[in-house]
């Protein structure tokens, strides 16, 4: 844990599936860890909107031979999906965030994913619903930057999304949501549009999925794709010009060792990646969208919010987990990466 992180959770019950809640027990209560409470410069709050789900995070050495077994080298109680990993990632920069999730369920999974999201001193407001089951996830991270992933989720955990309160949006400075919550995004977006608040959404691979971009796009203000398989045959800027296209703001293509495309309707700009070595690569778009986020709101120019991001999602292959660089080390390697700047006038 960071030290200096305060620790703000509120849970609530459910006991059924309509609006009816009630806080359990006393009411919540601040905690500090040892050491100074972190000091925030920033310019707004960060909503992230989203699935909470309990991961179970397995690292390896070696790639996984089929029909083979491959020895874990480390085993941790983790949490996801990327709207948590992000809030956590902003809050490690000092960048105000809160974290709107769905419910968890009152289950043993349950208990482990509030345990971990209690840990990260991000404000977060928790429905334990005994009507649904916690999603589950368990990532296998080998050194070749691959994440091998099982899942499980279900419609009626995904359907607390809809009874999630918004408020929040009203003083935010930016709204994260992610492609596979499906269409329980598009209301906390339609709101953040109507208050003026930028939307980040990420799309990973989904840049050619017409239905999902017709509902999507009209209140994304930036559409962060992951183009990690260069065997699908897609350059990063024919995916970046297909989006600007069908009027996304700025389109960011993370390519893993490719780099990264980052570009608007005035200017491309497309930065290489450096050599890590690999431990994890779980949360390196997080740390991508964190990253960026992190530089809009305080007014960077797209050639270094690229950079930094880029660094910042290098830097995060290097270590098992979701722990990021500091934004003093990013800085100094994001100086030293290969960046070409296209500026269309």
């Amino acid at each position: 844990m960071i030290q200096g992180m305060a620790i703000l959770v509120f849970v609530r019950i459910r006991h059924d599936t309509g609006i009816g809640l009630h806080r359990a027990g006393p009411p919540p209560m601040q905690r500090m860890s040892s050491g100074q409470p972190m000091e925030y410069h920033s310019p707004g709050e960060v909503v992230c909107f989203g699935v909470l789900s309990y991961l179970q995070l397995m690292v390896v050495d070696q790639v996984p031979v089929y029909n083979q077994g491959t020895p874990i080298s480390q085993l941790t109680d983790s949490y996801g999906d990327d709207a948590a990993i992000v809030a956590g990632m902003l809050h490690q920069w000092g960048q105000k965030t809160r974290l709107i999730p769905s419910a968890v369920g009152d289950d043993e999974l349950g208990r482990k994913v509030a345990d971990a999201v209690g840990g990260l001193g991000v404000p977060v407001s928790m429905v334990i619903d005994p009507a649904v089951s916690t999603v589950a996830e368990i990532s296998i991270a080998d050194p070749s930057g691959a994440r091998t992933y099982f899942y499980h989720r279900t419609p009626e955990l995904l359907a607390t999304l809809d009874a999630a309160d918004l408020a929040p949006l009203e003083n935010a400075a930016y709204l994260y949501v992610d492609w596979y919550d499906g269409d329980h995004i598009i209301r906390p977006m339609e709101v953040a549009t109507r208050l003026g608040v930028p939307v980040l959404v990420n799309l990973e691979d989904q840049y050619e999925n017409a239905e999902l971009l017709s509902k999507l796009l009209p209140f994304a203000t930036v559409c962060q794709v992951s183009a990690d398989s260069p065997d699908k045959g897609y350059g990063l800027e024919s995916i970046a010009d297909g989006l600007l296209k069908a009027g996304v703001g700025t389109v960011s293509v993370t390519g893993g060792s490719r780099g990264c495309l980052v570009a608007h309707s005035g200017q491309k700009v497309r930065v290489s990646a450096p050599k890590v070595d690999v431990i994890d690569g779980n949360g390196a778009g997080s740390a991508f969208s964190a990253a960026y986020i992190y530089g809009s709101l305080r007014g960077w120019d797209l050639e270094k919010c690229a950079r930094f991001a880029t660094a910042h999602s290098s830097l995060k292959c290097g270590v098992p987990g979701y722990t990021v660089a500091g934004v003093a080390e990013a800085e100094r390697l994001a100086a030293e990466l290969s960046v070409d700047v296209d500026k269309r006038i």
